[in-house]
């Protein structure tokens, strides 16, 4: 064993399944609670139809709120995402459509574009130690601004071949749920197993210990950089697919938020140090089950965005009061 693995939070504790990880997420309860109220009211909640639009609606959500959640256990933050969901819809729109390329290399034009942006916000953030926060909030703005000039017209029409991308069913299955669980089971996998697992819960602990043990501390963040980036931009080719078409000053707006509070109440700690991927599903259907069971009340828009808002504050003091270890 070495000096790195004596002082690395013991990895079972922090990302498994089980009782002991539902004691540790009261949102699971919540959310229970929250599924019998709205097919009691509405009487068609749990539907299999209902079920597979909640499922696919939430895919997109699960795709980033993944790597970010990582990023935030690492101690970092991504706010950029929304902007680079909305790039990385229109890079593959504009191959698939007026480019006339293959679905594929549609797809890894996006990835290219995503990873590009997280290239730089990990640069900036771990390597010269600048503000996450300020870091890819500036981006959120950046990106944005540098898709409208790429893009400045909406994009639409982009083949049948594309379109299977967010339409095409997997044995029965959507293939955006498909790929959310794909990468839900990389996440969890990545935490409980592999070694670099181990050091972002070490480096979200406690950065100068996790150091001075022999861990990198800037190469694990910033792939975490990318790996976020390049989820977010698979999400904007997915919504483009959904949707065949993709505008560049509207899409995405607002994802930022709507992941980050998937990511913190499904008990990420931002401050670091602690969270688990069943919290992130967990915090993930929570929000999608909220929004379609207030949508199926006809409930106004305002009210959902506040619920949403609402929900944020309730899954931080979850967290808060959530038992942890040592604590």
């Amino acid at each position: 064993m070495t000096t790195a693995d004596r002082v690395l939070p013991h990895p079972r504790v922090l990302a498994t399944g089980g009782l002991t990880a539902v004691r540790r997420h009261p949102l699971i309860a919540v959310l229970a609670a929250m599924v019998l109220v709205f097919q009691v009211s509405t009487g068609s909640f749990l539907n299999p139809a209902n079920l597979s639009g909640i499922a696919t609606d939430a895919a997109t959500l699960a795709i980033v709120a993944v790597p970010l959640a990582l990023l935030v256990i690492s101690g970092y933050l991504d706010l950029s995402v929304g902007s680079t969901l909305a790039l990385g819809g229109l890079v593959a729109g504009w191959l698939a459509g007026p480019q006339h390329q293959s679905p594929a290399v549609a797809v890894l034009g996006a990835l290219a574009a995503g990873a590009a942006v997280g290239a730089v916000n990990g640069l900036l953030c771990c390597y010269l130690g600048l503000s996450p926060f300020i870091v890819t909030l500036g981006m959120l703005t950046a990106v944005r601004g540098l898709a409208q000039q790429l893009f400045p017209l909406p994009l639409s029409g982009f083949g049948s071949g594309f379109a299977w991308l967010g339409g095409a069913r997997v044995a029965g299955i959507a293939a955006p749920v498909v790929v959310a669980a794909i990468v839900l089971a990389a996440g969890a996998l990545f935490l409980a197993l592999a070694p670099a697992g181990r050091h972002v819960f070490a480096i979200g602990v406690n950065r100068e210990a996790a150091h001075l043990s022999g861990i990198n501390i800037r190469r694990t963040p910033f792939a975490l950089f990318v790996v976020t980036g390049i989820a977010a931009a698979l999400s904007g080719a997915i919504k483009a697919s959904v949707l065949d078409s993709v505008v560049a000053g509207t899409s995405g707006a607002g994802f930022e938020l709507a992941v980050l509070t998937a990511v913190l109440v499904g008990g990420v700690a931002l401050t670091g140090g602690s969270g688990s991927i069943l919290g992130v599903l967990a915090g993930v259907l929570f929000l999608g089950g909220l929004q379609n069971g207030l949508t199926l009340l006809n409930v106004p828009t305002f009210w959902q965005q506040m619920a949403q808002g609402l929900a944020l504050v309730a899954g931080a003091a979850l967290a808060y009061f959530a038992p942890r270890p040592g604590r």
